[in-house]
């Protein structure tokens, strides 16, 4: 779906993502996952609170991230510890990896042998085989009589049930079934937990900031044991946070690249059929001719503001816009706004002995997710 070119099956398969897979009705249907899943992690930083322990929130972060995609798409959560685990990561990692790196080719074709002299080919072969290898494990599994189901309904079943009804124009196959399932896995696993890790540290950075945001959320909660996702509609000012953060780091800095159907010309630039198009969001969003101090991190921007980050307003587009658009976007915010919420409700965060919020740095790691480069470590301290 993400790079498949724009005709037929590009659109049925997007339909098919849209009003069965993705759609408000289906992520509300993987509310009970995400609802352990979190508690899990809490229970965990729980832990670290009652022990002085510094809890490492890149690491909790990508790791519930990563359940929770598991359990939503193939129905399996990996122990925290083992081969399994390893080589699950390991070949997202690898994924991830390939797509952020740039091909000579893509640039000047003739000198597409560089590439190959590399061992780029030979390495972008391997992971292919590797993650086909996987995906098609997991087919198989769902596809198994004898296998034993469980009451949540994942996205590799709805994907077979499909299948078997022929509803639509193209005959849905099992190739397609993996490769909206990696599409998936890929775009929902590591974007999450970025986004998450960079909330809380612009929130550690800006102590002010936290301060209101925690007094929002603790007012509305009272003494409740835990936020759900119906509270966290109730949080304009927590909203607002998560909209700066995705304004000053969107977990894909440069969008998906796409390309030109025709010749057109932009700006008196003639731009040739089946060219290359690359959207740098990351500057977009830091445009001075759009926002007021585009540096600074102010939540307060967007209070009292109609912009959002649904691809309707082309100064943030952290999910792209148009046709092209993630179609995954609600199960992307009920994800973030249900972990974010109760890591600011249940705790309050303070830096580990001798480091300063000015210690802190807002330095990116290369690849196509833009992670932060040295993990955020914080004390939490249970506030209930």
């Amino acid at each position: 779906m993400s790079f498949s070119p724009y005709g037929n099956y590009w659109r049925e398969i997007r339909k098919l993502c849209v009003v069965h897979v993705l759609s408000s009705r289906r992520v509300s249907s993987f509310y009970s996952i995400r609802l352990s899943e979190v508690k899990q992690m809490i229970r965990k930083i729980s832990s670290h609170a009652s022990s002085s322990k510094v809890t490492n929130l890149n690491e909790v972060l990508i790791s519930l991230t990563s359940a929770i995609i598991c359990r939503t798409a193939f129905g399996r959560r990996y122990k925290d510890e083992g081969t399994e685990m390893s080589r699950f990561h390991g070949l997202l990692s690898e994924c991830e990896a390939m797509l952020g790196v740039l091909f000579v080719s893509d640039c000047i074709p003739f000198l597409g042998w560089i590439d190959k002299l590399m061992g780029m080919h030979a390495r972008l072969e391997k992971s292919f085989k590797e993650l086909d290898q996987f995906s098609q494990a997991v087919v198989d599994e769902h596809m198994d009589p004898n296998r034993k189901t469980s009451q949540e309904e994942d996205i590799i079943d709805v994907l077979l049930q499909l299948k078997k009804q022929r509803s639509f124009s193209i005959d849905l196959t099992n190739d397609n079934i993996k490769a909206v399932f990696v599409d998936l896995l890929i775009a929902a696993t590591d974007t999450t937990a970025a986004t998450a890790v960079w909330v809380m540290t612009e929130l550690v950075k800006h102590p002010r900031v936290m301060k209101k945001v925690q007094e929002e959320i603790r007012n509305w909660g009272g003494k409740k044991d835990f936020l759900d996702e119906d509270d966290t509609q109730n949080f304009p000012y927590f909203k607002a946070v998560i909209k700066e953060t995705l304004r000053l780091h969107p977990p894909l800095p440069l969008l998906v690249p796409r390309e030109t159907n025709s010749k057109c010309i932009i700006e008196g630039y003639e731009i040739a059929a089946k060219t290359l198009v690359y959207v740098n969001a990351w500057a977009i969003h830091r445009d001075p001719g759009t926002w007021k101090d585009p540096e600074e991190f102010l939540p307060e921007r967007f209070i009292d503001s109609d912009i959002d980050f649904r691809g309707q307003d082309f100064g943030l587009i952290p999910f792209g816009a148009g046709l092209r658009s993630c179609p995954g976007i609600l199960m992307a915010i009920a994800s973030l706004d249900l972990i974010l919420a109760n890591l600011l409700y249940l705790f309050d965060w303070e830096l580990p002995p001798g480091i300063t919020k000015e210690d802190i740095d807002t330095e990116a790691s290369p690849g196509l997710v833009q992670y932060k480069k040295n993990p955020l470590c914080a004390l939490a301290k249970c506030h209930m």
